[in-house]
């Protein structure tokens, strides 16, 4: 995912003359240096305050800009600056991230942001993308980019073996009874892979936040329960499915990264089955009652 969105942002600054790229010294730092757009290429060194608001000037400046970072660095670390900058003075943006929950856990606990979406949907008007494969990368890097608005994309080491249609949809992947399970992003793989011999629902969508609602509850038509699986913290889309399945009876439970504070190093496949995020896992919480 990361190599596609460096090779979609390289073409896109060629040829888009509004579009920038705001880094703060990790990422594609040298990219397009010495060329005709590499005056829109900015590396503030790792100041990330400092580059939430270059983003906000050059969004005034009539820009697009892209910024592009570790998840903690890019959200939580300048969150004030997101909210003030961006968000209060109505500036769009597009943020990209690395890391996602813990694709860098050899780093340690400074590179992991599980909170990074429940974050941002504090605030209003933001659109939220959780990208399972390569492809869904370039179709909303290039629609974002294209935008005016406040647009987050979370890049991650793990996808899913073939992509969807990146266009904001909840969409349906198999059909089911008694369950269905809601795959956000790169969930959709291991959720496949626990259910291949269960007679259960699976629906996919790449853009968690908005929601969409309307087509979960088409799909939830008949289930009796949903499992919603995030590859963020625990229970961050609640309110958003919640409410789409108000007055439905569906019995609505989260699978996610957990809310215990976990002190371990190892590799992005250890975390996964430390908060039960992989396809057993899965299964584990399918059989509970």
């Amino acid at each position: 995912m990361r190599t596609r969105f460096y090779d979609v942002m390289s073409d896109l600054l060629v040829y888009d003359p509004q579009a920038a790229l705001v880094l703060a010294d990790i990422g594609p730092t040298r990219l397009l240096a010495g060329t005709s757009a590499g005056d829109r290429v900015v590396n503030v060194g790792i100041r990330e305050q400092a580059m939430i608001g270059v983003a906000a000037g050059l969004a005034l400046a009539g820009l697009r800009p892209v910024v592009h970072s570790y998840a903690p660095f890019l959200v939580e670390r300048p969150f004030e600056q997101v909210k003030l900058d961006l968000s209060h003075q109505d500036l769009g943006a597009v943020l990209v991230s690395i890391g996602a929950s813990y694709d860098a856990s050899v780093e340690g606990r400074t590179h992991q942001s599980p909170g990074d979406v429940a974050l941002l949907s504090t605030l209003p008007d933001w659109r939220v993308h959780t990208p399972g494969h390569p492809d869904e990368v370039e179709a909303v890097t290039r629609r974002a980019v294209a935008a005016r608005d406040r647009q987050y994309i979370r890049l991650s080491t793990q996808q899913n073996p073939d992509p969807f249609p990146a266009d904001g949809s909840v969409h349906a992947v198999r059909q089911g009874k008694g369950t269905l399970l809601l795959a956000v992003g790169p969930m959709l793989a291991p959720a496949l892979a626990a259910t291949s011999d269960l007679d259960v629902g699976v629906a996919y969508t790449s853009t968690p936040l908005p929601l969409d609602g309307a087509a979960l509850r088409r799909l939830a038509d008949g289930y009796d329960r949903l499992l919603v699986l995030e590859p963020f913290l625990e229970g961050t889309l609640a309110y958003a499915v919640s409410t789409a399945l108000r007055g439905r009876p569906v019995r609505i439970e989260h699978l996610g990264v957990g809310h215990a504070e976990r002190r371990h190093y190892g590799t992005p496949a250890d975390h996964a089955r430390l908060h039960g995020l992989d396809a057993a896992g899965i299964r584990r919480r399918l059989r509970s009652s």
